[in-house]
């Protein structure tokens, strides 16, 4: 996974404290737009917010960057959790966030760059109110826990195949082992932040590490044993201790998800911002940079991503049936594209990443992007 916020999250559930407002915040009248947005107005160096006081259920921002520079957009619970995002808005350009929230202090945040931690400003959520929510919505939730569920509980033996090959000193079963080891874990992506602190323990990069951490000792996770495998060619006794902390994290993980947070917004949010990261580190090859699994990595997030369209599309195809079409479309052509490079048509046998010229990876990128621009739609589909 890339450098992202997501690494600063913890604790699921954590109570909710009043955090001091940072400098460079900007208050603006309290209002909201004809249809009950908050308007969010992003400069380089400030954070317009037009409403300070929120009536819980469904947040809907409305974003505007005046500035220079591509921004991101948070709206962060009070120890750094996501509670919803918005990445990649261009100078000059609007987008809206949609997400559910419940009655607590909040911070909106403005990421001029995309880099450090925002100019941001205080919001509190107040009332007993919550999102509606109908049957058809109450169960996409559950579908897509119990399918977050069985990746997981799937996840624990591969992985263990791939650690007992590092614990044993075998690099070639253990670089074999590898790239399946992670499958399960790619989809679940569009909801990796309800799982608190798991994400950056077991798949950060060496520069997804935050300021002040020690690679030699902080540095876990499958990347961490990527490099070693695949750079270093050898297998030491600090791998073979993080080889056990890879299993005991994931084991973790298993427990985790029957109590995360997941609701419509986070899971239609969540695929979203999944193929921006996409777009930013796999198709340009960051992710999985020592072995070149990165085709991979890419199958199973777009799949994790059309799984939690599946599960949404009997509501949003109510609400905004164009834009369904569409998906259906973009998901289609994407998957097509990705075909290309698999040796199988069901299988996970794709081309090394390194062998893809810099013209694939331009359509690569392409389609990534058609299917993200619709894909962005799709929370306020489901909440009309």
């Amino acid at each position: 996974m890339s450098a992202s916020p997501r690494h600063l999250f913890i604790g699921i559930g954590s109570a909710m404290a009043v955090v001091a407002s940072l400098a460079g915040c900007t208050q603006k009248s309290d209002s909201t737009t004809a249809d009950g947005a908050v308007q969010v107005v992003a400069k380089d160096d400030a954070c317009e917010v037009s409403k300070k006081d929120i009536p819980a259920g469904h947040l809907k921002l409305d974003v505007e960057n005046r500035g220079s520079k591509v921004t991101e957009v948070y709206v962060l619970f009070p120890d750094d959790r996501i509670a919803a995002e918005r990445e990649n808005i261009g100078p000059g350009t609007k987008a809206s966030i949609t997400a559910e929230v419940k009655a607590g202090d909040y911070e909106i945040a403005c990421k001029p760059g995309m880099k450090g931690d925002g100019i941001r400003q205080k919001v509190t959520v107040t009332g007993a109110a919550t999102a509606k929510r109908s049957p058809e919505m109450d169960a996409a939730v559950a579908a897509f826990r119990q399918y977050v569920q069985t990746q997981a509980d799937e996840t624990l033996p591969k992985a263990k195949e791939f650690t007992d090959a590092v614990r044993a000193g075998d690099v070639e079963a253990a670089k074999k082992a590898y790239a399946a080891s992670r499958i399960g874990w790619e989809r679940t992506e569009p909801v990796a932040e309800s799982f608190g602190d798991i994400d950056p323990k077991v798949d950060v990069r060496e520069d997804g590490l935050e300021a002040g951490q020690d690679p030699a000792k902080d540095w876990t996770g499958w990347h961490r044993l990527e490099k070693a495998l695949w750079q270093d060619g050898k297998i030491g006794d600090r791998e073979k201790e993080l080889a056990d902390l890879l299993d005991k994290d994931l084991q973790d993980w298993v427990k985790r998800v029957g109590t995360a947070e997941i609701t419509p917004t986070s899971m239609a949010n969540g695929a979203k911002e999944l193929l921006d990261e996409v777009s930013r580190n796999k198709v340009t090859g960051e992710e999985e940079r020592y072995s070149h699994t990165d085709l991979i990595d890419f199958k199973g997030n777009v799949e994790g991503a059309q799984k939690s369209f599946e599960l949404l599309k009997p509501v949003a195809a109510k609400n905004d049936p164009q834009l369904v079409t569409e998906l259906d479309k973009q998901f289609a052509a994407l998957n097509t594209l990705l075909d290309k490079y698999r040796a199988d048509k069901n299988g996970y046998d794709f081309t090394s990443y390194d062998k893809v010229g810099e013209t694939e990876r331009k359509e690569l990128s392409d389609g990534v992007n058609a299917l993200a621009e619709p894909l962005s739609k799709l929370a306020a589909a489901v909440t009309k």
